[in-house]
């Protein structure tokens, strides 16, 4: 039997040959230097984070692209606090590296990085962006090191977060699209970083017709690549491969890849098994329109002029085919789109069973790390809660068990008590978490049985996830009534309405009394590019009274 790394040896004379034409592309290029990409909380192709800092991602302060790197400088040892990755350059070559800077508190200053350190931010700029720049001529073939390198200052008190985006030349494709001059219709980048066994990764992209348009194969070993595309309007699905089935991360080295377009990010991911798919959409939208974050032109136009359950089943048909990524997938999407960057904004794992908005949160958790384990108290570890317990549709099924339009990080210790209770309004409590989740017996909604009532901020979150649920899985829902009586105090046994009316009530009211926020929107997108599909609710509030 041929090892992983036997099959390696073998095909290392060919992609050596294949590495050293297209490497040509990459002299000079910051990979990943706008920021957009990250895994397991760093950013994807910054090779060097030191000890004395740490990062996070950050979408308010922004100067490009849609993410910054918030970095927390932790500790007066400059030895400690380079952000760097090595770039190849070209003998004779000058490059221009440049990078945006943003100061919060003036005790630090940042010191860019271009195979020696070269110039200072200026730390008492505060709440602005200020760029860094420097002019480096190549005496050789080979690789240097770029990057930056932060120095405390006067009034430096151990923990101060300095914003970096925008680090130039950043990997930009040099490839011509496929007619081989510009793109006339819509411009794609697919972004990809090989892990150690490069040569097994392969994608394709196939238009309605399931005829390909765009593939790529043949890469080299931990190396960054950028390719451009050119598609017309229209549906598609990308899929990417790995022949050993392992995927490209992390076991083989922190692979990753991005699809983006005018609208954002179609396409990301690193771990998967032999492959995973993304559907998306290019073009005019026809009807349905775009509630919020980066929906799909043409995504609901479907649905467009119906109403009632025939604009239910629509939606059902246009967001039925899933790609579903396995339970296990969840963890990760948790680190990459469960943050909280909205309340405290520092990062770690938002629960909607603790978080506090308007205060301080008893527990916090940090991604990766605090996964559970066995929760014996509250704050002992976050786990994955079923919103829609997945007892109600018969157990551990799919794909049911791991769609993360109603799967959510939670206090895993909260989770136990919430058990499979439905949700609903309490009276009189018998438990109460930290940030005023409650249980008890249902109060003044038609249900007198045992509930479980998160927080107000919270409640539309909810509410719209169950309206999915029963948008989602309307083929089969109606045959889940019986299978648990928590579950069948909830639904009714019909596939049109779905639940009982107290449910329904009180779910619209959740529904207008919690609009849908930036966080949701944000998790409705991270969805999309996780799963293939969409939370019509998040993306068109009106549809929850047109339909019900």
């Amino acid at each position: 039997m041929i090892t992983k790394k036997q099959a390696s040896c073998l095909t290392k004379s060919l992609a050596g040959s294949a590495l050293s034409l297209l490497s040509t592309m990459t002299w000079g290029q910051v990979n990943n230097g706008d920021f957009e990409q990250w895994q397991l909380g760093k950013p994807s192709n910054w090779t060097t984070i030191d000890s004395g800092i740490s990062l996070t991602t950050e979408q308010n302060r922004v100067q490009s692209g849609l993410t910054a790197a918030a970095v927390s400088v932790l500790t007066t040892t400059q030895g400690n606090t380079d952000l760097t990755q090595s770039v190849s350059v070209e003998a004779g070559k000058t490059y221009t590296f440049s990078t945006w800077v943003y100061h919060t508190e003036g005790g630090v200053r940042a010191r860019l990085v271009a195979d020696g350190y070269h110039n200072y931010s200026d730390p008492q700029q505060l709440n602005q962006w200020q760029q860094l720049r420097h002019d480096y001529t190549a005496t050789s073939n080979g690789q240097i090191t770029v990057g930056l390198r932060f120095y405390d200052v006067s009034g430096f008190d151990g923990n101060e977060i300095v914003y970096v985006d925008n680090f130039q030349p950043s990997g930009a494709s040099t490839t011509p699209p496929p007619d081989g001059g510009s793109c006339q219709d819509h411009a794609l980048t697919f972004s990809l970083t090989t892990d150690r066994y490069g040569e097994e990764t392969s994608w394709v992209i196939k238009n309605a017709s399931n005829a390909t348009v765009a593939s790529g194969q043949n890469y080299g070993a931990s190396q960054n690549y950028s390719e451009a595309v050119c598609l017309t309007a229209g549906s598609y699905t990308f899929t990417i491969s790995d022949s050993y089935g392992d995927g490209i991360c992390c076991s083989y080295g922190n692979g990753s890849y991005r699809l983006t377009g005018p609208s954002g990010t179609l396409a990301s991911g690193s771990q998967f098994t032999s492959s995973a798919s993304h559907s998306f959409t290019l073009g005019t939208d026809n009807g349905g329109g775009d509630g919020g974050g980066d929906t799909p032109t043409g995504y609901y136009s479907a649905a467009a002029g119906l109403s009632g359950y025939a604009l239910k089943t629509a939606l059902h048909n246009i967001i039925a085919s899933h790609n579903n990524q396995g339970y296990s997938a969840i963890w990760s999407f948790i680190d990459q789109y469960e943050r909280d960057r909205y309340f405290e904004n520092n990062g770690t794992v938002l629960d909607r069973y603790s978080e506090k908005p308007t205060g301080t949160d008893s527990h916090e958790f940090t991604a990766v790390s605090d996964q559970c384990g066995t929760a014996r108290t509250e704050g002992d570890c976050y786990n994955r809660e079923h919103s829609f317990p997945k007892s109600w549709f018969g157990g551990k099924i799919e794909p049911m068990n791991s769609d993360i339009h109603h799967i959510f990080a939670s206090d895993g210790y909260v989770n136990n008590r919430r058990s499979s209770f439905p949700f609903g309004e309490v009276g009189s409590s018998t438990y109460v978490s930290s940030n005023g989740s409650k249980v008890g017996n249902g109060s003044g909604i038609g249900y007198s049985g045992t509930v479980f009532e998160p927080i107000d901020a919270f409640k539309g979150d909810f509410a719209r996830a169950y309206f999915y649920m029963a948008t989602r899985y309307q083929d089969r829902i109606a045959s889940w009534q019986s299978y648990s009586t928590n579950g069948d105090a909830v639904l009714n046994g019909s596939s049109d309405q779905v639940f009982e009316s107290w449910v329904i009530t009180m779910l619209k009211r959740w529904h207008q009394a919690d609009p849908v926020d930036a966080l949701e929107r944000a998790r409705n997108d991270g969805a999309y590019q996780f799963q293939g599909n969409r939370n019509p609710f998040v993306d068109h509030p009106e549809f929850v009274e047109q339909i019900w």
